[in-house]
């Protein structure tokens, strides 16, 4: 008999719901992007974030059901972000879905959404911190990056199709490659952008191989590292840096040359969706039950180790 949760993920600027059948199948995933919204401002407005959010949740969660032909009555617990992310959009998806399960009568669990860190996980719900970001993370550089070259929004996709047609040139920095498992990206971005102010001539195809070769050598490295170090049977990679299908060939070939599987989303689940958002859901449920139902949101939570 199929176990039916309904996970909901409104932490940035997707708005999405999905259907988890016994924390292993995703039975359907909706997100409602809002791309289109944010991109005349180069980024994410939290004000528009929310609004859209308000506006489109309803519909997202109405979809993801029916997709399965599933109502309420089918459901063993609703799932929900609580952080990190954007206040006002953690509010609207944590809103809907304390009021779905009350009216429904079901559960409620609450998720942590992503980070920048290195961890071990020794088993469901339990891992071990090796080392994270001591200022932005990669995502952020991606960001910022791309926002300075004038790519657009989002600008990753854009900047690892633009090293695809450039060369590592440029020399920059790779940041704390050889100090242990932390991570640091603030600087290199620093330099990237000093540089093109210095040589405004530079091509930017030059400027994103660079800048992604750099990024590229020091998650490989702090991989590579890690392997060595425990000799884990598996590497994982997840959240919105997994997309990068220049990342996904790099840690493809160091998995490899410890005999370790890669374990990497498809291009669609690689970035914000309530899929990822179910299946943990299940686990915690079956780990610690239920969350209390006095929880909000949480901009800034942190990843909590065993």
């Amino acid at each position: 008999m199929s176990r039916l949760l309904l996970a909901v993920e409104t932490s940035c600027d997707e708005t999405a719901a999905a259907v988890v059948d016994d924390g292993l199948v995703v039975r359907s995933s909706v997100v409602a992007s809002q791309v289109q919204l944010h991109a005349a401002f180069g980024g994410v407005v939290p004000e528009l974030a929310s609004r859209s959010h308000v506006e489109t949740i309803t519909q997202v969660v109405a979809r993801a059901l029916d997709e399965v032909g599933a109502t309420g009555d089918d459901l063993d617990a609703v799932a929900v972000t609580s952080g990190p992310g954007l206040v006002g959009a953690l509010l609207v998806g944590i809103a809907t879905a304390k009021s779905l399960a009350l009216g429904w009568g079901v559960p409620v669990v609450l998720v942590s959404g992503g980070h920048c860190m290195l961890t071990r996980a020794v088993g469901p719900g339990r891992y071990e911190l090796l080392g994270e970001t001591v200022d932005d993370s990669v995502g952020e550089a991606y960001d910022k990056v791309a926002r300075f070259l004038g790519l657009g929004y989002p600008g990753g996709p854009v900047l690892d199709r633009l090293a695809s047609e450039g060369e590592d040139t440029l020399g920059f920095p790779r940041p704390m490659l050889a100090e242990g498992y932390a991570f640091s990206f603030s600087g290199l971005k620093t330099a990237v952008v000093n540089h093109v102010r210095a040589h405004p001539e530079v091509r930017k195809t030059e400027v994103a191989a660079s800048f992604v070769a750099a990024c590229m050598d020091v998650l490989c490295a702090k991989i590579r590292l890690a392997l060595e170090e425990y000799g884990d049977p598996a590497v994982a990679i997840v959240g919105g840096v997994a997309a990068s299908p220049v990342l996904r060939a790099r840690a493809e070939a160091v998995a490899g040359e410890f005999g370790a599987r890669l374990l990497i989303p498809p291009q669609r689940m690689a970035t914000d969706n309530a899929a990822m958002i179910g299946v943990a859901a299940w686990h915690r449920l079956a780990a610690s039950g239920p969350s209390d139902a006095g929880f909000g949101p949480e901009p800034d939570l942190r990843l909590r180790f065993s």
